[in-house]
């Protein structure tokens, strides 16, 4: 043994000097929650496994903040407030106050439609849980073609080549068959036809959200939220009407029938007028993925100076300046979300955090007694 090893024996070390470790603050002074999961010791309770997302740390908190965020859509009432001094006088009424509730806009993009989460969506619809609704075309078009066939789990690794040759389309994990487009094409082009003639001899003038209204009506099944959504009259927006299959069918249909018009402008009206007119009501955004349907939701809440409620769920980060991965502050920046709001982004799969998220907000206002 060397003569600096034998000097190493029974030395005392010192504490790291301050520039490794500092004076801790007594951080229970400044009301900070400690971390904690569930204990399963306690038996399985969803309800109490959901509320302790809050404290387990990560995603788990933000999706438990997100939870909070939408129970504090939910309870929200007029009668909360303050009567403006120049507020009408139905407004003063406070039965009427009890009865305004918070105006919630969804967002939700197509592949989540082609998922089990189409479920969860129309459990809302079905249920009047929330008052807008904005999608893109596949959102639309894979909502009624699971009305004719059904999607299949696959895997994400299945080559696109040998799924071609076999007649099956990939949609991530997910697929379906070629005969499924070719049934929905048959069903739907009647439609479009009779639409057209009610054009001509009614004068009708068809927008994007009259058309998936319209094909609400028609598909008569239970199992689609558009369905559910006509028969409740929510609206459905989808202002890129035309980038999928569905556009693929309006694309075949007006070769032989070229004068069917779809007026986008209607549209932005209507949706900008659901925020504009939300009047004293609070509005709330919970937006499913990126692209077209979160900014659609974003910018209708900016007419107004922003929603008083957002929740975020996706995995798109923003380094790239897209808004799909925009954070709620960038938002903010524009006028979308309110300065005051507290809004929230959960990083994960809305397929994971969705149906959890509704579990702990919507379903539980379900009186299964009636």
């Amino acid at each position: 043994m060397g003569d600096a090893d034998q000097k190493g024996i029974g030395m005392s070390f010192e504490a790291p000097c301050s520039s490794v470790s500092k004076r801790s603050e007594d951080l229970e002074e400044v009301h900070l929650v400690k971390v904690a999961g569930y204990d399963f010791n306690r038996g399985l309770d969803l309800m109490a496994l959901l509320k302790s997302f809050s404290t387990t740390g990560f995603q788990a908190s933000n999706l438990g903040d997100a939870i909070e965020v939408v129970n504090q859509m939910l309870a929200w009432r007029l009668s909360y407030e303050e009567p403006a001094e120049d507020c009408p006088e139905e407004e003063r009424d406070p039965a009427f106050r009890e009865s305004v509730r918070c105006k919630i806009f969804l967002g939700v993009t197509s592949n989540l439609i082609s998922s089990g989460v189409r479920d969860t969506v129309r459990f809302l619809m079905e249920h009047r849980m929330v008052d807008v609704l904005v999608t893109t075309a596949g959102g639309i078009a894979e909502d009624l073609i699971k009305c004719l066939a059904p999607t299949y789990k696959g895997d994400f690794s299945l080559p696109g080549a040998s799924l071609r040759s076999r007649g099956f389309k990939r949609i991530g994990n997910l697929l379906v068959t070629d005969n499924s487009y070719q049934r929905f094409q048959d069903w739907i082009v009647p439609i479009l036809d009779q639409m057209l003639e009610e054009q001509r001899t009614e004068d009708v003038l068809w927008s994007p959200s009259k058309v998936v209204a319209r094909l609400g009506k028609e598909v008569n099944d239970p199992s689609s939220y558009l369905y559910w959504a006509s028969k409740n009259n929510i609206p459905v927006f989808c202002p890129a009407l035309t980038d999928g299959s569905l556009g693929d069918v309006l694309y075949s249909h007006s070769r032989s029938n070229p004068t069917l018009v779809i007026d986008i402008v209607q549209d932005i009206r209507a949706i900008y007028s659901e925020a504009v007119r939300a009047g004293p009501r609070k509005t709330g955004m919970i937006i499913l993925g990126g692209g077209l349907a979160k900014h659609h939701v974003c910018n209708a809440n900016m007419m107004r100076n922003g929603a008083d409620y957002a929740v975020y769920i996706n995995t798109a980060e923003e380094f790239d300046g897209s808004d799909s991965g925009a954070h709620p502050d960038e938002a903010v920046s524009w006028g979308k979300i309110r300065g005051s709001a507290k809004p929230v982004k959960v990083h994960c799969d809305a397929t994971i955090a969705f149906p959890l998220l509704v579990a702990a907000t919507f379903a539980k206002s379900i009186d299964r007694s009636a």
